[in-house]
């Protein structure tokens, strides 16, 4: 008989010797197996350099180098000024 799942949320450190010591105590009685997920904060966020260098290099836009997506002109539209 499987049973279902109960998450429980909280928070703790890694510590240099890559031990988890959580924040504060689990509710939880005696001794049980559990399956642990660690979500890992971002080292950095990415700029927008680095986000248009990723797409650019991505071969997902590829058809977008191709002559006959090349459709708009210098005279398309119209110049956008935000100097007010």
């Amino acid at each position: 008989m499987k049973l279902g799942i109960k998450a429980i949320e909280t928070t703790g450190t890694i510590d240099e010797q890559r031990l988890l010591l959580l924040d504060e105590r689990l509710p939880v009685v005696g001794s049980i197996r559990v399956r642990v997920i660690i979500l890992l904060p971002e080292e950095a966020d990415i700029d927008e350099r680095e986000w248009l260098l990723a797409a650019d290099a991505n071969p997902a836009f590829d058809f977008l180098k191709k002559p006959e997506e090349d459709i708009y002109t210098i005279a398309d539209g119209r110049p956008f000024d935000d100097q007010r």
